[in-house]
């Protein structure tokens, strides 16, 4: 559902010579994953949320190659919860054809409004991805702790950072055949697990956020290389948890 807005107040809220606005933010940080292989393939995505505005990458395009006058902006107020086939409240929708809006857009929302996220990030990691099939099957989280990159994430993605001595979390659902379909598990993972900083799937990628795009970021990088380790240690027979 389109906004009552004019197409030039529309096309003014992804318009911006600052470098930090969303618009020009998430186009930056969708090369930079790019480079690291997190969103190659068309996958994974973006999302910052600016006091009332939601700023979202699209669906299934080149992230690497992504503009600003490619940038879906929603209110954060919806008419309803966005969810698995639910219609979304716009106020712009880009003017290129075949654009549309992210699959993970109800993802997004469990981490704006479960955790009052400034930013959401999802990367088809193959360091996740490995990490969630070398974990035993009945495993419904990843543990590690003594890792100094543990200091980079914080409880709940949102609050505090965790020290040296603590042990990181990281709970893990089963992946979907459709991306919206995994709105559900998500947000029950997030319930039980009230301290995790993400949200990983098997077989799939990762889910994770932050107060700010850059403790998004900084998390994500955190995240992937303590997933990275992880899957190093499991395949050297190291326990992950535990003075090694």
């Amino acid at each position: 559902m389109a906004s009552g807005l004019t197409h030039e107040q529309a096309e003014a809220l992804v318009q911006s010579h600052d470098p930090e606005h969303p618009a020009n933010l998430i186009c930056d940080l969708c090369r930079d994953f790019y480079k690291l292989g997190w969103v190659t393939g068309t996958g994974g995505g973006i999302s910052i949320r600016k006091g009332e505005h939601v700023y979202l990458a699209p669906s299934g395009v080149q992230k690497e190659r992504i503009k600003p006058e490619h940038i879906f902006v929603l209110p954060f107020a919806q008419s309803s919860l966005p969810k698995p086939g639910s219609q979304r409240d716009f106020l712009r929708i880009p003017s290129k054809e075949g654009l549309k809006e992210s699959a993970c857009t109800p993802l997004f929302w469990n981490a704006f409004t479960m955790r009052n996220a400034g930013a959401c990030i999802h990367t088809h990691s193959q360091h996740a991805v490995m990490l969630t099939l070398l974990l035993p099957r009945e495993a419904d989280s990843f543990k590690i702790s003594h890792q100094e990159m543990i200091k980079g994430v914080r409880l709940g993605g949102v609050g505090k950072t965790l020290r040296f001595f603590d042990t990181l979390e990281v709970p893990i659902i089963e992946n979907t055949a459709d991306e919206e379909d995994l709105t559900e598990g998500m947000a029950a993972a997030m319930e039980k697990f009230p301290d995790a900083p993400a949200i990983l799937v098997r077989r799939h990628g990762v889910y994770v956020w932050g107060n700010t795009w850059e403790q998004a970021k900084t998390q994500a990088e955190c995240l992937d290389y303590l997933f990275e380790i992880a899957v190093k240690m499991l395949l050297a027979k190291l326990p992950l948890v535990g003075d090694n």
